[in-house]
């Protein structure tokens, strides 16, 4: 890195009583020709500053939804937020202007997205894409947006960096334009970084040297982070929470260590259970049955009941509230206490 590369920023400081950042009871429906989908259904977390978010879920849960949601970039129509609150730093983001909003964006949160080819431009070289920004924004000269550009790819580890700048998109591998992006996204010294899946059709190494980069930046800049992934394995040394989803709610929230050792809702099991394994073999590995839940027709009661094996008329009578389990850790399941000590998980 250079001598003049980007310095750690200090974390940005907490509201008194609060958290850097906070979803509260968030709703976000799709209203469609076919009939409204209901994908967020009172999404509920926290981020506090410094630390990492892992929201964790199948397709079609709501993860990358609520991070749109946050960032003030959903399509609308089709999407329409039906209540909640979303603040930083104590200010509900949901009632300012796009203007206020537009200024959020990118210089307080940003956000890395999956498919790193899509979202750069092909026509145009990596180190304008990265210095656009800071050329836009911080209204720094061409020449100074281009140091500062180098400093960035630095930052992210792409080697040669002052050699690349003039490199197309289709030039990089996919784990480098994913840094790529990574660094595009920290060009404006965000507090809180959002990261959709950022190792999809990544292969294993790279997968584990971009979380890498992205724990080592989080500690080394002050950020927060969310991770949205629907993979348990990648999240296991780089997260401190996690926030289980399921058909758009927050079905499981537990620090790391607490939800791997013995998970207090059915779906984190399952998805546990389906994690290949070195030290067993000869196995079929296990599977979660059926299918998630349309949208547009979310079953009575706790959604996941047509799936769970735990399930009893109760389940499909009753939406099950958050049963707090200690130190903060939550489940929305009628017999969480049941699934947490079950000797077989």
């Amino acid at each position: 890195m250079t001598q003049n590369a980007v310095r750690p920023t200090p974390a940005s400081p907490t509201p008194p009583g609060g958290h850097l950042l906070e979803v509260r009871d968030l709703h976000v429906e799709f209203r469609t020709r076919e009939g409204v989908a209901r994908v967020i259904n009172g999404v509920t977390y926290h981020l506090d500053a410094g630390e990492t978010l892992a929201v964790l879920g199948e397709s079609g849960s709501g993860k990358s939804v609520t991070a749109q949601a946050i960032m003030g970039i959903l399509d609308t129509p089709p999407a329409h937020v039906r209540g909640g609150q979303i603040l930083y730093q104590g200010r509900d983001l949901l009632t300012r202007s796009e203007e206020e909003r537009r200024q959020v964006r990118g210089t307080e949160i940003a956000m890395i997205f999956q498919d790193a080819l899509s979202a750069l431009n092909p026509v145009f070289p990596v180190g304008w894409q990265i210095g656009e920004s800071l050329r836009e924004r911080a209204g720094l000269s061409r020449a100074d947006a281009r140091r500062r550009a180098v400093e960035l790819m630095d930052l992210v580890r792409i080697p040669a960096a002052a050699n690349r700048l003039g490199d197309y998109p289709h030039q990089f591998s996919g784990g480098m334009r994913q840094r790529v992006m990574i660094a595009m996204a920290l060009a404006l010294d965000p507090k809180v970084l959002i990261a959709d899946e950022p190792t999809t059709a990544l292969d294993v190494t790279v997968q584990a040297q971009i979380m890498d980069l992205l724990a080592d930046l989080r500690r080394d800049l002050g950020m927060a982070l969310i991770l949205i992934t629907h993979d348990l394995g990648v999240v296991a040394g780089v997260a401190d929470r996690i926030a289980v989803m399921y058909a758009g709610r927050i079905v499981e929230h537990a620090d790391v260590r607490s939800l791997y050792r013995a998970p207090a809702h059915p779906y984190t099991k399952g998805l546990l259970e389906s994690i290949p394994r070195l030290d067993v073999r000869g196995r079929a590995l296990s599977t979660i049955r059926g299918l998630p839940p349309n949208l547009m027709r979310i079953p009575s009661g706790c959604p996941f009941h047509p799936r769970c094996p735990y399930a009893q008329q109760v389940c499909v009578d009753e939406v099950p509230h958050d049963l707090v389990l200690g130190d903060g850790r939550t489940s929305a399941c009628h017999f969480a206490q049941e699934v947490h000590d079950d000797p077989a998980g």
